[in-house]
């Protein structure tokens, strides 16, 4: 009986990719565990940083997690030749009884490509089958490679049989230091690599060339614990009722469009999986006591009162979003001279269509943050893999916030983007706007023009409006002032709030030629380039209204001077209005609620900044 042993799982993961991967596999574990857990994973520098915010943020209950670095590894296997196209990662597993911890007695090993469709506790319970002789347990191989002549020259690896695959494998660490395993594998691969020159199935190879010289120290697993879809498998022979199958292996590099009669249900199977709310996987195992929140949330969540209006509002403060950090492949190196900009702007599934035309109005990095469920995170992958636009951008960040309570945490969401922004400067603007074609290069230009570096200063670029879905864009600040004339542009807001933009002083920006400094007034919300630096966004404020006005009076109070720029402007694209400004204009509570915490939020300036931020209590008052 394995009722509430600690199950030992461990992962190579490397890169993007991988980490998408390894999230989905993790689900599938999650949903039908019934034990306590630990995984172990060994990571390159892009996986550490993707998975360990992942896991913090996803706080699941009765899950440990612990890194190991892949970087420390290498050594150990880099210098076997390899083809696979896994690369040196795909021999990583050969060190695990080095690489995990050495008190660590047994561990399941699993490839990121794999589905579980039962509980993870049936297969470690198999490691009380092994005789006393056997150190590790496998499924046999279902492809003919080991067999050989699948072409003409076709020589693999020596293989007991068919070999066994190893996607999923149940290391006895213990068993393994104690025969010598280190010493063992690499005698092994040595020897084969005199005529082989290099491994075609990376570790594959090697396990097998060392199980084919010592066959008394394997277990054979059934093959429901391994049913492989690549194409050229038996798998079909493997099991006679779908309700068999335990694990899926998707090792196809065409994934999910392998040759297998059954293979509707198994993508059926991965899909739910790949959709499936991370949050709900949240829930207490039965019979284990709760860590599922630290203290101090618990604490947090008491002292709220229920009946207090905004107790919504304030729960949703407490609220621990779930973060996927550089959820597509990233690429980014930092410029020499350090003046770069980040452009930082946060998001939802009905904006999508507006990245590509940022992405061709600028080209310096992008950190996004994208606040979507799993479901939608997965129809933004497809879309992005789509476009040949998103497809050929590297220097785009984008962390997915998934989606949790009533409200849009658009602060918390922001926030998520500025921190993950990895340049010395930030463009802080929203997805609706196109900048200026060669923004980018104005801007970097000007940090070094104004000592950005040494002074306190937040420029305004000015905002901008169109109602028009067809504009052709202005190619210059002469050209924009001529539609302006003729009514076919509006400064933005110009109808609706014209306060947010007032103090940029459009009359003032027609002519100038230089920078120029303005002062704060009440409710503005200008488009700023700070150092990252900055403060954050305030994350009280959700949904719709004060969420920039806030973050601009913080600016302020730290004494940043507010510089408009003479010659950079930014256009606002048409849209139907978001889900909480409908909120916002049909609800009463909504908007006492943002009063009460606008107060709130004055009160908390003053006691951070003393007198400076009294003139934000004054200014409130006269409104």
């Amino acid at each position: 009986d394995v009722r509430g042993t600690l199950i030992h799982v461990a992962c190579v993961c490397a890169g993007h990719n991988a980490s998408r991967d390894v999230v989905t596999l993790v689900k599938s574990v999650l949903f039908h565990r019934r034990n306590p857990l630990h995984f172990h994973f060994i990571t390159d520098t892009v996986a550490n940083r993707i998975l360990s915010s992942l896991f913090q943020s996803w706080m699941v209950p009765s899950v440990q997690v612990s890194f190991y670095d892949a970087d420390e590894l290498k050594s150990e296997v880099s210098w076997i030749p390899n083809k696979h196209y896994s690369g040196i990662y795909g021999l990583m597993k050969l060190t695990l009884t080095k690489a995990l911890p050495s008190d660590l007695s047994k561990v399941i090993v699993l490839d990121t490509d794999i589905t579980f469709a039962t509980d993870i506790a049936e297969l470690w319970g198999i490691f009380r089958k092994f005789t006393d002789k056997q150190v590790i347990g496998l499924v046999e191989n279902q492809s003919d490679w080991y067999l050989g002549n699948l072409w003409k020259n076709h020589k693999p690896w020596p293989a007991l049989g068919r070999g066994f695959n190893t996607g999923v494998i149940l290391l006895y660490l213990e068993r393994l230091r104690r025969i010598g395993w280190e010493q063992m594998w690499r005698l092994t691969a040595e020897r084969e690599l005199m005529s082989m020159l290099s491994t075609s199935l990376a570790d594959q190879d090697i396990f097998n060339a060392f199980i084919k010289q010592n066959p008394v120290l394997v277990h054979q697993l059934p093959c429901f614990w391994n049913v492989q879809l690549s194409d050229h498998t038996r798998s079909e022979q493997c099991y006679t009722e779908v309700s068999d199958l335990k694990v899926i292996h998707w090792n196809s590099p065409k994934k999910l469009r392998v040759k297998n009669k059954h293979v509707e249900f198994f993508r059926n199977l991965y899909l739910t999986f790949l959709e499936y709310d991370g949050n709900l996987l949240r829930r207490e195992l039965f019979g284990c006591p709760s860590q599922a929140s630290p203290e101090t949330l618990q604490a947090a969540l008491e002292e709220l009162d229920e009946d207090d209006q905004c107790y919504d509002f304030r729960r949703e403060r407490l609220t621990v979003h779930r973060v996927h950090l550089y959820f597509l492949q990233y690429e980014y190196t930092p410029t020499e001279d350090d003046t770069d900009v980040t452009l930082v702007a946060q998001l939802s599934m009905d904006r999508l269509q507006m990245l590509e035309a940022i992405c061709k109005h600028w080209e310096g990095p992008i950190s996004l943050a994208l606040y979507m469920s799993d479901a939608e995170a997965q129809q933004f992958l497809r879309y992005a893999q789509a476009s040949e636009v998103l497809k050929n951008r590297k220097n785009v960040g984008y962390h997915i916030v998934y989606k949790e309570g009533q409200f849009y945490p658009v602060n918390l969401v922001r926030n998520v983007a500025l921190k993950n922004a990895n340049t010395p400067y930030v463009f802080l603007t929203d997805v609706d706007f196109l900048p200026m074609y060669g923004l980018y290069d104005y801007l970097r230009k000007t940090v070094v023009q104004l000592d950005m570096a040494h002074t306190k200063k937040a420029l305004v670029v000015p905002a901008f409006e169109t109602l028009r879905y067809r504009l052709s864009f202005p190619k210059s600040k002469a050209e924009l002032l001529s539609m302006l004339d003729m009514g076919t542009l509006y400064t933005f807001r110009y109808h609706v709030w014209p306060k947010g933009h007032a103090p940029t002083n459009y009359a003032k920006w027609r002519t100038a030629t230089t920078p120029y400094k303005v002062e704060w007034e009440p409710d503005f919300e200008p488009y700023v380039v700070v150092r990252r630096d900055c403060p954050e966004y305030d994350q009280r404020f959700v949904g719709f209204g004060w969420n920039k006005v806030s973050h601009i009076m913080e600016l302020d109070a730290q004494e940043y001077d507010l510089m408009v720029l003479p010659n950079a402007f930014m256009i606002h694209m048409p849209h139907a209005p978001s889900f909480d400004i409908s909120k916002f204009r049909s609800s009463s509570s909504y908007r006492n609620c943002l009063n009460t915490l606008k107060d709130e939020f004055h009160q908390d300036l003053s006691r951070k900044y003393g007198s400076a931020a009294l003139k934000y209590l004054t200014a409130q008052r006269n409104i």
